[in-house]
């Protein structure tokens, strides 16, 4: 009969560097140019659903007319992709991204 061994676990820690997880960088959402969508209706659509005074949608508008993108909110990446889709349901070409 063979005799049984006991052995004591291991129990070993590692550290990682806190950055690993606690990314808390804003995201960022990028609305992109399309030829589709009219630029009086993008500036709609930012008022609404963002509460932009004329002005400002008008200036996003014009910014992802002229220059092809524009970022239009910024925040957790929860609040990021809820306007994300609230784009797309307003038929809007829009990504998220970390800043």
């Amino acid at each position: 009969m063979a005799a049984k061994l006991q052995t004591t676990p291991v129990v070993e820690h590692i550290s990682f560097p806190s950055e690993m997880f606690a990314d808390d960088r804003p995201w960022k959402v990028v609305v992109w140019n399309d030829p589709i969508n009219l630029m009086t209706y993008v500036t709609w659509v930012f008022q609404r659903l963002f509460g932009y005074s004329l002005e400002k949608a008008q200036e996003l508008m014009m910014e992802v007319h002229t220059k092809g993108k524009a970022v239009v909110t910024s925040g957790e990446r929860e609040k990021a992709e809820l306007d994300a889709y609230r784009l797309h349901e307003y038929g809007l070409w829009a990504t998220i991204e970390q800043d």
